[in-house]
């Protein structure tokens, strides 16, 4: 890969990734909802849910993350296709977490993306979650969710 241009789509888009975990462990939602488009999607097909816009994406966060006592998410690098001003890909991840009445779940899964450049960098079209592994056995351990500032990104 020598095209300059390709390495940087694929960069942007692997920090466009980072920038999901990231606004989501910090409880970050309005930066999170900057990464869709406008008519931006998010799915998690096994759990009944289907947002087909940032302000369908802004309603169900908010209501689902009254639900967590703690959630832990980790993105691993995986595939970008580019195709021009669009592209595909997939990466990998890890989440765990407690919901307020006591239940736990560990989950291992795929996002299966689609992405869109614009005048404001590449974005998500869409966000299609897979589960491959859930478990439910409890987490014992605890958690803080007062993020530390030492990084004022």
């Amino acid at each position: 890969m020598t095209d300059l241009r390709a390495i940087a789509d694929r960069i942007e888009i692997e920090a466009l990734r980072g920038e999901f975990s990231d606004a989501r462990m910090m409880e970050d939602y309005e930066r999170l909802l900057a990464l869709f488009t406008a008519d931006g999607g998010l799915r998690i097909p096994e759990a009944g849910v289907r947002y087909d816009s940032r302000e369908e994406i802004r309603t169900g966060i908010a209501r689902l993350s009254q639900l967590w006592e703690f959630f832990v998410q980790t993105t691993h690098p995986g595939v970008i296709e580019l195709n021009g001003d669009t592209a595909v890909g997939r990466c990998y991840l890890h989440e765990l977490g407690r919901f307020r009445d006591g239940t736990s779940h560990s989950n291992y899964g795929v996002y299966h993306d689609t992405y869109r450049r614009t005048e404001d960098g590449w974005k998500f079209t869409l966000r299609v979650y897979e589960i491959r592994y859930h478990d439910e056995v409890a987490l014992p351990g605890s958690a803080s969710y007062e993020p530390l500032a030492i990084l004022d990104v």
